[in-house]
Order: structure tokens, then sequence, then C-alpha cells
């Protein structure tokens, strides 16, 4: 199943909005760019929220609109779930009668109420107000509410954008889960790289309303030509596993591939699959592991690519047996290591440094 999107738009001629885009109607797509690019209009376009935009939306085999055939479905019939960054709750009706409009709304009965207010742990906000909870009970509200109106896909506006880091953080988990439990296709705007990284399968670059590039996530971060994989931001991904708890130390063991992860995973359960964002800065490269060393994590790779980002420094591209990684060192080490495409090293990455 594929979204087609082709959409324009055009606003005083202050801005317009010209996409064309077939994407991946599974997992999530993060609609990605500066503020002012057009990822809201876009999303807003695919809702049936904007009147006067021209062209085709379609999700698998359903018609939300098309110009040709005359078919413009209006937002209540395009069966999507969206979520906006204030969470748009109902502030005079509480948790539970929050949730029972949307449940009383299901076109399905595919959604379970119990299931998923424990999946959310909702159950101790059910009788509080929007006014009465933090931001981050808000929004995870506001995903249940989105959920229980059983919709074909997921459009989420930023919806971590008013959170502070460690409530963007404790809230990542849920929608790791709703991902997995419901597997709603999802399209996701934002304009933090890391949330990109953490929550994102694919990606959609865009910039002044025009998309400049788009594909699988892992091959977006680690492209040079996307302008992702430069400066102090770079990042990269691994998807591992959950083997132990966490032991005396606070540090749990993920199975990646061959390798082993020590890191402060103390909210995950064994067997569960994770996603470990590593920035660039927080990975060197040595030729041979050390015997002793602060630095837990010793990975296997083979250099896939090199290039100049800034006069001192070096980004190196890495392949692991699954998995790409992103490590910035400098010019001096990439020539004392002697590094080139198909070298073997070893990966260093910080316990303390997973995002």
């Amino acid at each position: 199943m594929k979204w087609t999107i082709n959409q324009k738009i055009s606003r005083s001629n202050t801005f317009n909005l010209d996409v064309d885009l077939t994407l991946p109607a599974a997992g999530c797509t993060v609609i990605f760019g500066p503020s002012g690019c057009g990822k809201t209009t876009l999303l807003r376009c695919v809702a049936g929220l904007e009147p006067k935009v021209s062209g085709q939306v379609t999700l698998g085999e359903r018609v939300l609109q098309d110009d040709i055939s005359g078919v413009r479905l209006p937002a209540h019939q395009r069966h999507l779930g969206m979520v906006f960054q204030t969470g748009g709750l109902f502030p005079h009706l509480d948790v539970e009668r929050n949730l029972n409009y949307a449940r009383s709304r299901q076109k399905g009965s595919q959604v379970s109420y119990d299931e998923l207010v424990e999946l959310l742990d909702l159950s101790s906000l059910l009788k509080r107000r929007p006014f009465d909870l933090s931001g981050g009970e808000r929004q995870r509200v506001a995903l249940a509410r989105a959920i229980l109106t059983d919709p074909d896909a997921l459009l989420l506006d930023e919806p971590l954008a008013s959170l502070d880091r460690a409530s963007r953080h404790a809230i990542y988990p849920y929608l790791e889960r709703l991902q997995r439990v419901y597997n709603r296709p999802s399209l996701y705007v934002t304009h933090s790289i890391d949330e990109a990284a953490r929550l994102g399968d694919h990606l959609v670059l865009l910039n002044a309303g025009k998309v400049c590039a788009n594909g699988p996530l892992v091959e977006m971060l680690t492209d040079p030509a996307t302008g992702l994989a430069t400066g102090s931001e770079a990042c990269s991904f691994l998807d591992a596993t959950v083997a132990d708890l966490p032991d005396e130390d606070g540090l749990s063991r993920l199975v990646l591939s061959e390798s082993s992860l020590w890191l402060p995973a103390a909210h995950c359960a064994v067997g569960e699959k994770v996603r470990v964002l590593v920035k660039a800065r927080d990975v060197s490269l040595v030729l041979q592991p050390a015997s002793v060393s602060s630095i837990l994590n010793v990975v296997p790779v083979v250099v896939d690519e090199l290039w100049q980002d800034g006069p001192a420094r070096m980004m190196v591209r890495l392949k692991l047996e699954k998995g790409t990684l992103l490590a910035a060192i400098t010019k001096r080490s990439a020539t004392a290591l002697d590094l080139a495409p198909g070298a073997k090293v070893f990966a260093q990455i910080k316990s303390m440094a997973w995002l």
C-alpha cells in the first residue's frame, strides 16, 4: 500500500506549496524541514482542511481527493486521525469523556478502549480535565483519542514541539508502542532531527514548499547530499533488542547482530525492540579495541565513505552487519588511521551518548 500526494496551493503570492510524492503507507513517514517550509500546510492538505488546494491524494485504493474525477472528501470522511501540537482536547470534558467522544466516532471495532488506556498509562488520568494535565499527559490522551476513532492513518503535526527534552524522551516509548501494536501508517511533521531519527522509517525533506529529497530514513540521515549528514547534529541509529535487564551498575545489555551494547535502558523489557540514536560526534574509531577503556561499546565496522565536514573535520559512514553509523573525527585522525572505503576498523560508542 502507498500514499500518492500531489498537492498545490498558493497564498497571495507569498507562499506556494507544490509537492508530488509517492510514499510507503506503512510505518512512520516524517515530513522534515525548517519553520515555514510548508510542513503543516502539507499535512492540512492531506487532512482535507485546506479549501483552496488542488491535486490528488490517495491512500492505498482510497481516493481522498482527485480534481480530475471531481472527488474531494471532506475532512470527517477521510478516516484520518490527527494530533496537533497543543493536543486539541475538549477543555470542558475530563479525559474519560474526551476518549468516549472519540469512541463514539469509531468507524470499526478494531481498537479496544481498555487496551489503549493501559498501553498509554491513562487509567489514573481519566477523571482529570486537560488543564490539570502536564504537556506530556495531554499528548498521550490526544494520541489515544486519535487512535480510538480507528483511523486508516495518523497525521501528527509536531505533537512534541511544546514539550521539554525530558518530556519528549518520556513519550517516545508510547509512540513506538502505538506503532508496534496498531501498525497504522502515519505522516509525522517535525523540525527536530533527533525526533525524526528516533521515530521515523521514511523521511521527506521539505524546503520553501518543495520536496528536496525523500527516501528511507537511514539512507537520508547518512547521505551527504541531503545536508543532514554534516555538522554537530549529524546522527544515525541502530535497531537492537534488549537481552538483559539493568545490572547492578544500571546498564542493560542490548543485542545488535553479533555485538552487544551496554546502555542505561532502564524502562525497557527483555525482548523489546529499541532504536538507539547516536550522534556522530559520540563515535570514535580505533584499529584495535583497547584492553581497558571507559568506553564499553566496541563494534566492528567497515568504512563505506568519507567526506570533509569543515576545515579540520571528516565525516565517516560505517557499515555494520545490520545498520549504518556516522562518526565525526578530525582529518588528522583519518590520516593517522589510513581510513579509506573498505577499511575494517572498530567503532567506539559511549554508553551515556545514546538518545
